[in-house]
């Protein structure tokens, strides 16, 4: 099996190697060289993830892989006038594969993924005490609730990507549980109409399509899973 890799160097000062077949694997990096080095073990841990998860697992035979970088690219920012600026607003990657339509079988793992990420992160939350959830520490921007509430959030941001929110933002729940609820509905909602969709939208000065918005919702959501584990610990 090849595992085809897009580079993003940049992002927040560090360098994201993602897995452009398989939406929730990534890997961090200082640099570009750090992060594929660690995608062999990304990919190990990503597989073990789906194993737990799917009834049929289609990365069953994961003996043998390549790793394999085909694109890269260099994160920048811009100003409100969408002119290169170094204090302005961070450019996300957008890479050719991007551009691709989702294919049936690529939504419906998709569908899965988001499924499987949400419970994991709920199920990892409803053990937490308030106190617990609303704990502030001195070196995170967000307590644990205010994580919840960014991922949910954000879920909504991906959406509105490319003009499927359906919802304006300041009708989201402001209860955090509902809101999280909420977008997670309209996310399962909305994937089944995506499978041969050819949408490339400009939002801000940056490119989206369905392809790169999964792509990024996955990884989002698991992410800040890891986030609260830490925080946990």
């Amino acid at each position: 099996m090849q595992i085809r890799i897009g580079l993003e160097n940049g992002n927040e000062g560090r360098s994201i190697a993602w897995a452009l077949d398989h939406p929730g694997c990534f890997a961090y990096g200082q640099d570009g060289a750090e992060a594929l080095l660690s995608v062999p073990r990304a990919v190990l841990a990503y597989a073990d993830w789906v194993a737990g998860h799917a009834a049929e697992n289609w990365l069953a035979d994961l003996s043998d892989f390549d790793v394999r970088l085909v694109e890269t690219f260099e994160v920048y920012a811009i100003d409100d006038h969408y002119d290169t600026a170094p204090e302005g607003t961070e450019v996300a990657a957008w890479f050719r594969n991007d551009w691709k339509p989702l294919t049936r079988l690529e939504v419906d793992r998709a569908l899965q993924l988001i499924n499987w990420s949400h419970a994991d992160l709920l199920e990892l939350v409803s053990t937490l005490s308030d106190e617990e959830l609303d704990e502030k520490r001195p070196e995170e921007r967000w307590s644990r609730r205010g994580i919840l509430a960014h991922v949910a959030t954000a879920k909504w941001w991906l959406m509105d990507r490319i003009d499927l929110a359906e919802i304006q933002r300041a009708d989201l729940p402001k209860d955090v549980f509902e809101r999280y609820a909420l977008t997670q509905k309209r996310l399962q909602e909305m994937l089944p109409g995506l499978v041969g969709l050819e949408r490339v939208v400009g939002k801000n000065g940056e490119i989206w399509s369905p392809r790169k918005v999964i792509r990024r919702l996955v990884w989002h959501e698991r992410d800040h899973y890891f986030h609260i584990l830490k925080l946990s610990i």
